[in-house]
């Protein structure tokens, strides 16, 4: 039998991170890399993989990192990709969708504020989904694809706590706006995506279960990123743990979804949200 630590070694396995330019993409790279995993770094833009592949290896030099471009909303990108790293010999075990859009809640009174859900524009809707839904779908149509037919591989797909919960619009409310219509909200995309993605994982573990593939979420709640002082304490109410998480709290979960530590794991979605949810 082996040993617990060894069921997280990935020595001998590649990883690949879409998104992975980003505040958590890199935690998720850091993470498989300090696993022993190989990890293909990617993002929409060649520049921003490099200058994560860059950060990354400043802070750990012996990481196995390998830059790459890839928009996961076209098929056709992720081909691309797919065939340049078999060119190279690269098979990807692990493939983590991790790319997204988070729009960011901000005021601007005077107007309708756009957004509110009555006002919320179809072309940003379609932009959102295409990143954080249909991205992943056509990531695990490929990469995903091909683990199956070797029978063995993971996929782990980032969800969110507002992929459990709705937003509490109470968090984004501003005190000098006296019309409702013009008070800003999380937008409803974020939310509605989050919840796809955690069906989309479900359905791909059972879709697979017998090909050796094994596909979990997890759902991360907000990380501390020197937000508004006013905002982090109305946040932190509703957390039990009467904090928001720290950038790299959230490693250890992802080298378990990983790994072999959760051999018998699929289907399923990792809450770690401080206990939000359970309020």
């Amino acid at each position: 039998m082996a040993s617990p630590s060894s069921r997280y070694d990935l020595t001998g396995r590649t990883a690949l991170v879409t998104g992975a330019g980003g505040l958590l993409g890199r935690q998720h790279v850091a993470a498989l890399a300090e696993a022993g995993a190989r990890v293909v770094v990617t993002d929409v833009g060649l520049a921003q993989a490099e200058t994560a592949v860059a950060s990354l290896k400043q802070a750990e030099p012996s990481s196995d990192l390998m830059a790459l471009e890839i928009n996961v909303t076209s098929l056709d990108s992720v081909r691309t990709a797919h065939e340049r790293l078999a060119g190279r010999g690269v098979t990807v075990d692990i493939l983590v969708n991790n790319a997204a859009i988070d729009p960011k809640v901000t005021s601007a009174p005077g107007v309708m504020h756009s957004s509110r859900f009555e006002a919320f524009p179809v072309p940003q809707w379609q932009t959102e989904i295409a990143v954080g839904l249909t991205g992943p779908m056509l990531c695990a149509q490929v990469f995903g694809g091909e683990m199956a037919r070797r029978g063995r591989g993971v996929v782990l797909n980032i969800a969110s706590d507002l992929g459990v919960i709705a937003p509490d619009q109470r968090l984004y409310r501003q005190p000098n706006v006296s019309r409702e219509e013009e008070q800003p909200v999380k937008p409803v995309t974020y939310s509605v995506i989050k919840h796809g993605l955690i069906g989309l994982t479900k359905y791909l573990a059972t879709y697979w279960a017998d090909h050796g593939v094994r596909v979990n979420a997890i759902s991360p709640g907000g990380v501390f990123n020197n937000q508004d002082p006013a905002f982090v304490e109305r946040l932190t109410r509703l957390i039990p743990m009467g904090r928001m998480a720290e950038v790299d709290e959230y490693r250890a979960a992802v080298q378990f979804l990983c790994s072999d530590a959760s051999s018998y794991m699929t289907g399923q979605n990792l809450v770690m949200d401080g206990g939000r949810s359970v309020w």
